[in-house]
């Protein structure tokens, strides 16, 4: 297979899994069975460019935070993120100068997508018939950091998952939860990733002498242009599906692919 073709399959896949609730890190761990594998830059990169990729579609929120910030409303739904935000951030700094996160291997990756497969399952059955509200209460704030936070120590999980699991359970409904999830996220894994980008550089600059293969940045660029369109096409689609339909099939899934994964573990 040519190297070009596998990487567009990787933009694809990393396109279309970054936020829907149903693990990129999942789906890449089984592409990568049957792909050349890529480096840990070319990943992050890909991710960044996907991630970005969304901003213009909620330009409405992006265009009531730079010329709207006189609203209370405003300031308030800001302030939100950014607390969240900072959970993460400060969480994450404590996780890392600890080492503590499982590997990304296909056991803990596969247990971790079809238990949040049952929760979104067993959530969306509990929620038949409640009235949910569109109001993000502090306690969503604060949960939503710390569930950000679970899916970096898990991978599998699922970060948006994570967030919108949490926020369903707090009486959300789905499409303020997708919403602030995804708000949340962005600021999130484009600080991550600046970080992982700047310490490869930072690596690879010290050890080329050791290590002289250069990264290919052509493949890296067409990576990350095919996950920044495949991403877009995703999202708006899945925020227009979850306006009439439940989570629940996203749950099915994820035990669906847990399971298959489950059976390359062994």
């Amino acid at each position: 297979m040519p190297l070009w073709f596998a990487v567009i399959l990787l933009g694809i896949i990393e396109g279309i899994t970054e936020f829907l609730p149903v693990s990129s890190t999942g789906h890449l761990l089984i592409a990568e069975r049957w792909l050349p594998r890529q480096t840990d830059l070319f990943n992050v990169v890909i991710q960044c460019g996907a991630v970005l990729a969304v901003l213009p579609i909620f330009h409405e929120r992006l265009n009531q935070f730079f010329f709207r910030l006189r609203e209370r409303a405003t300031r308030d739904y800001l302030l939100k993120i950014l607390v969240a935000f900072a959970i993460t951030g400060a969480g994450g700094l404590v996780l890392e100068k600890k080492r503590f996160k499982l590997p990304e291997e296909l056991l803990p990756v596969a247990i971790a997508l079809f238990a949040g497969g049952i929760l979104f399952v067993v959530i969306e059955w509990w929620l038949r018939r409640r009235p949910l509200r569109d109001q993000i209460t502090w306690p969503i704030v604060f949960g939503v950091g710390l569930a950000q936070l679970v899916a970096a120590v898990f991978p599998g999980t699922s970060r948006s998952g994570a967030t919108i699991l949490l926020a369903l359970m707090f009486g959300l409904n789905r499409v303020a939860a997708t919403e602030f999830a995804f708000l949340v996220g962005i600021p999130t894994m484009l600080a991550a990733g600046g970080l992982k980008i700047f310490k490869a550089l930072h690596h690879s600059g010290h050890s080329a002498a050791a290590n002289p293969a250069p990264e290919n940045w052509g493949l890296v660029i067409l990576g990350t242009l095919v996950a920044a369109v495949v991403s877009f096409a995703a999202v708006k689609w899945f925020l227009r599906y979850i306006q009439t339909h439940t989570f629940e099939g996203f749950g099915w899934y994820r035990i669906v692919v847990g399971m298959v994964i489950l059976v390359f573990a062994r």
